[in-house]
């Protein structure tokens, strides 16, 4: 069992930062995946940028290339996400998620724990 938590989020106007968050709890050990997908009214989850926990690998959207940045902070189980360049098209709700072992990072249907969400607000 895993428990992810993620404060953060917030408004910016475009052009800003904001960095995210994400602690998880639980035993993991070994080779696993941790990341951001995203949702808005309008559109499915979709993943944002993903990390290995065992050798920090990142995978990003076409979107957000160049722009956002998910590191990886082992003795703080801590995973974040360095957004920049923010656009309105950003703007949705966050959602931190894990997985054991390695899946396709950005298919949502392999990660079976998820954060409640939060949200980011990108006003033009």
């Amino acid at each position: 069992q895993v428990q992810l938590v993620e404060p953060g989020g917030g408004s910016v106007q475009a052009g800003g930062s904001l960095r995210l968050s994400c602690t998880y709890f639980g035993y993991v050990t070994g080779y696993n995946l941790m990341g951001w997908f995203r949702q808005d009214a309008e559109k499915e989850r979709e993943g944002v940028a993903v990390i290995s926990t065992g050798d920090g690998t990142p995978w990003y959207a076409d979107s957000v290339k160049g722009r956002f940045t998910i590191s990886i902070d082992n003795p703080k189980n801590t995973v974040y996400l360095q957004m920049n360049s923010l656009k309105p098209e950003d703007t949705a709700l966050y959602y931190c998620a894990f997985r054991f072992g390695f899946g396709p990072p950005m298919a949502k249907a392999g990660y079976k724990y998820w954060g409640r969400g939060t949200q980011v607000t990108v006003s033009s």
